[in-house]
Formats: structure tokens, C-alpha cells, sequence
């Protein structure tokens, strides 16, 4: 496979949350709800213009349970349930993903960055360039040689050297740092009294939570750590909790997916004809304007052969008579 070929992969799921919480109340001609739609829309349209995208995912979050609820029950039991308003644009979401012609992915009982994670190892690992498209931080950890993030919401991007500026370790040793510190976000306990700043400094000294808890003698006596006694006292007294906050942080990269090449994500370009009656529908008259061919139906031609001279000599009159004329060469 050449190198350049490149793959993008929309954490979906993350954009329809941002688009939801940063735009303001949109609704349809019907009166839907559409602002985390019309969010949605936009970004993937931007995103297959300014790229010229050939390979291209978006991969969804299935509903339901995962296997992390199975290892901690309360894993995401913190947040608000989703609102009926952002509930009601799902459907409508997974239409403007298939009228765009996207390859969509959402695969039962695991989360949307564990089958992102999944496909970038599967695919870097044959020399394909990958970039996944969100401002999720748990997904530092798949960034590699072939890996990249890509926020586009603030046209920020992040390459091992970012992640290391950001959280002061390597992408592999991510789940390390936030296994120590937890994340409240998703209700991850981590190790109580640790925070970002020391997880970073365990992590950098022992390279991994394991490692740290192998050397609890020699962190009680570290003086670059500051608090180290009480660190060690911390983590001798619960050391599962460190644990099984790496497990909850860790992605599963083995998920099974159906796609085992990368023209499995081919992306045959937007069909303006399939995607014009649903922006129509919508209301969404500023995109309709972006897509090939504007806003406007698709004009009917009359194609006939210009075989003899008589023949090519009336469409020359025809042309001279309308004054202007578009052309369409084969071969």
C-alpha cells in the first residue's frame, strides 16, 4: 500500500456533543431540532473540500452499555442523560453521513474511540497515514508515526511531539497518567489525591503504573516527587484503584471490524443528488450553496453525436446563438 494514501476518521460522536453545546438552537422547516446536525454537516463538508479527502470513516458510538460499565458500574454514571433535543438529531445525523456517502462504523459493546483506535493500528501498521478528526484527549494514546489528531474546531493538530508537550509523556504511556489521575468527565476514580501534574511526574519517573507500584520503597524516599511518602502510603492502601482506572482509559486496539484494507473506506465523492433533498428538507440553504452545482437542480442536457460537418457547423450556430457554452470531453 503507498504511504500516502491517507485515511481520515471522524470521531463522530464527539463532534455531534460540540456542535450541540456550541451552536445555538437551530430547527427545520418541520420544526426538528438540527443544530448538532447542521454542525455535523458542515464539518464533514469542509472537511472533503479543503482535503480532497479519498479515504474516509465516521465512526459512532453504539448505544448502550460497554465493557467498562462490566469492569465498574458507575464508569460514565455521572453524566446528564442525553437531552431529548440532541436525542431526536442522531437519525438525521446518520442520514447526512449516508447521503454524504461516508463508511460508517458503531459497533456493540464498545466505544467509538476503541474501534478509531482499532483501525489505526491496523491500518498504520501497513503504511497508511491516519488522521483522526476530534478534540478528544483520551485519543493522544493512538498518535504514532503514522497517526495524527486533528481538531478542526480549533485547527489544532497533534503528533507525538505534541502529545509529549501536552501531557509530559509519550502516547503509549497516556493511559498511564490517566489511570493515576482519573478523569472526571467519564467518572474514571483514578488514585485519590493525585493529580494531573503528579501522575505525569510518577509516570516520567517509572515509566508506568505497574512500574510505580513495583518501587513503592523507592518512591517513599524520592525527593524530585514531591509528597512521595504520602504518595506511596496512597498507593500501597488501594492499589486496584490505579488499576482499574488504567483498564477504564485504555482502548481496546483488537476490536473486530469489517474492514480489513483501506479501500474498504474508499470515498466515491458527494453526490450532490443524493445529498441536495435532505439539506433541502433540513432548511440547511447555506450548504446547499456549497455543494457542486450550488443550490440549483441539476440542468437536463440533450446529448447527441456531431458526426459530419453539417452537423458540428449547427452546433457552432447553436453555440454563437446562445452566446456562452460548457463542455464535457471523453477520452
Amino acid at each position: 500500500m503507498a504511504r500516502n494514501t491517507t485515511l481520515f476518521l471522524i470521531d463522530a460522536s464527539s463532534y455531534i456533543y460540540r456542535a450541540f453545546h456550541a451552536l445555538p438552537p437551530l430547527t427545520s422547516p418541520g420544526g426538528m431540532p438540527t443544530n448538532a446536525v447542521y454542525g455535523f454537516a458542515t464539518m464533514v463538508l469542509k472537511l472533503l473540500r479543503d482535503t480532497a479527502a479519498t479515504h474516509v470513516a465516521a465512526v459512532f458510538d453504539a448505544p448502550g452499555r460497554n465493557f467498562r460499565h462490566e469492569a465498574f458500574p458507575e464508569y460514565k454514571a455521572n453524566r446528564a442523560a442525553m437531552p431529548d433535543e440532541l436525542r431526536a438529531q442522531i437519525p438525521l445525523v446518520h442520514e447526512i453521513a449516508d447521503a454524504l456517502r461516508l463508511r460508517s462504523l458503531s459497533i456493540d459493546g464498545v466505544e467509538a474511540d476503541d474501534v478509531i483506535a482499532s483501525i489505526c493500528r491496523r491500518m498504520a501498521g501497513r503504511g497508511v497515514d491516519v488522521v483522526v478528526v476530534t478534540g478528544d484527549k483520551d485519543l493522544m494514546q493512538v498518535v504514532g508515526p503514522h497517526v495524527k489528531l486533528w481538531d478542526t474546531m480549533r485547527d489544532r493538530w497533534c503528533d507525538e511531539a505534541e502529545v509529549e508537550r501536552r501531557m509530559g509523556v509519550s502516547p503509549a504511556q497516556v493511559p498511564e497518567v490517566l489511570g493515576l489521575m482519573g478523569d472526571s468527565v467519564d467518572n474514571v476514580p483514578g488514585v485519590k489525591g493525585i493529580g494531573e501534574k503528579t501522575a505525569t511526574a510518577l509516570i516520567r519517573r517509572f515509566g508506568s503504573i505497574e512500574g510505580v507500584l513495583a518501587g513503592l520503597d523507592e518512591l517513599e524516599s524520592e525527593k524530585t516527587v514531591r509528597g512521595a511518602a504520602k504518595l506511596a502510603a496512597l498507593l500501597r492502601a488501594d492499589p486496584e484503584a490505579a488499576r482499574l482506572s488504567r483498564r477504564l482509559v485504555e482502548l481496546d486496539c483488537d476490536i473486530a471490524i469489517d474492514a480489513d484494507d483501506i479501500e474498504d473506506f474508499r470515498h466515491p465523492g458527494v453526490d450532490p443528488d443524493a445529498i441536495r433533498p435532505l439539506l433541502t428538507r433540513l432548511g440547511f440553504q447555506s450548504l446547499l450553496k456549497s455543494l457542486p452545482g450550488g443550490g440549483s437542480a441539476p440542468a437536463r442536457v440533450d446529448v447527441r453525436d456531431a458526426a459530419t460537418p453539417d452537423e458540428v457547423a449547427a452546433v457552432v450556430a447553436r453555440v454563437r446563438q446562445a452566446g456562452s457554452a460548457g463542455f464535457a470531453c471523453e477520452g
